[in-house]
């Protein structure tokens, strides 16, 4: 196959047809618990894709010197010191975001998703392709994330892009964007409950929009459908 072909499903692998958030399900605790903005989800999806990336270019570098029997236990010590880099990375430079995803910034050493993919294809692959499934399966979290965040954000409190200067500084205070006029916001879709509700809606348009597309490469496939009729004995 063309490398380019690979490359090319890779990321669509990635970003839609196994989308990590919308068909694997993984990684739904902070996921549910952080996306009830735009702001929130977009850091701890940047922050997700970092540690994907950098992980699995580490251990496809490190995939021929590391023993099968302990490859679980380094690879969890390889992300961990990765996440622990991120996280004090984050305190640093967007310290009031970082006060607000808390312990979920750690806790992205026990996605699954990161492990998985660690597991299932960086340690068998080259780093350029391990590294590109990395990124998709990141930026396919992370678009599922900010996709839900604005869902959840928009209904419970009418606005977009609220607080935007925890992660784009001073210059982004006034991005705030007014959706609805005198809105008085819906505290149920940033409550926890919000939440599961906006992601089962996500999947099923996801859901949605594959069953029409397989509807329809079926029919151009099989084609035009023509019936033969006979005529009937007062006809002939």
């Amino acid at each position: 196959m063309n490398r380019w072909h690979t490359y090319r499903d890779i990321l669509q692998h990635g970003l839609w047809r196994n989308n990590p958030a919308l068909v694997a399900l993984l990684g739904l605790c902070p996921l549910l618990a952080v996306s009830n903005s735009v702001v929130n989800s977009l850091g701890l999806g940047l922050a997700t894709t970092a540690a994907l990336v950098l992980s699995n270019t580490a251990i496809s570098l490190l995939r021929r010197f590391i023993a099968r029997e302990i490859r679980l236990p380094l690879f969890v010590l390889i992300i961990a010191s990765i996440v622990t880099a991120i996280d004090l990375a984050m305190n640093a430079y967007f310290h009031g975001l970082h006060q607000i995803l808390g312990i979920f910034i750690p806790l992205i050493v026990t996605n699954c998703a990161i492990i998985g993919r660690a597991e299932a294809y960086a340690s068998k692959q080259p780093v350029d392709r391990a590294l590109l499934d990395g990124l998709a399966m990141g930026l396919g979290f992370t678009l599922a994330l900010v996709a839900l965040g604005a869902v959840r954000e928009v209904v419970g409190t009418g606005r977009l892009l609220n607080r935007a200067d925890l992660l784009f500084g001073d210059a982004a205070r006034d991005w705030t964007v007014p959706v609805f006029e005198d809105y008085g916001g819906c505290l149920l879709a940033v409550l926890p409950p919000g939440a599961f509700i906006g992601l089962g809606l996500l999947v099923a348009v996801k859901n949605l929009v594959d069953a029409r597309a397989r509807r329809r490469q079926t029919a151009a496939q099989t084609g035009p459908q023509f019936q033969i009729t006979r005529p009937r004995p007062d006809e002939a």
